[in-house]
């Protein structure tokens, strides 16, 4: 489940942090340290998956992500 890109910014509007899904549409969460949104937005990625499993929507595959040296 966790192989999905996070990307984490601080925004200065909201004074919090932002962890978005991009593979997941609309899948995002926030908190007061980096490591809180994380948190919420691992578990925002379980309920976003498990409410398209229950309506019969698709679940995107991970992308995979080249590393180069």
């Amino acid at each position: 489940m966790e192989r999905y890109e996070i990307i984490l910014y601080w925004s200065a509007e909201d004074s919090v942090f932002i962890a978005e899904v991009p593979e997941l549409s609309g899948c995002m969460a926030h908190g007061d340290t980096q490591e809180e949104a994380l948190a919420n937005v691992k578990e925002a990625m379980h309920l976003w998956i498990d409410t398209a499993r229950e309506f019969g929507d698709p679940v995107p595959e991970p992308r995979a992500h080249l590393m180069y040296a």
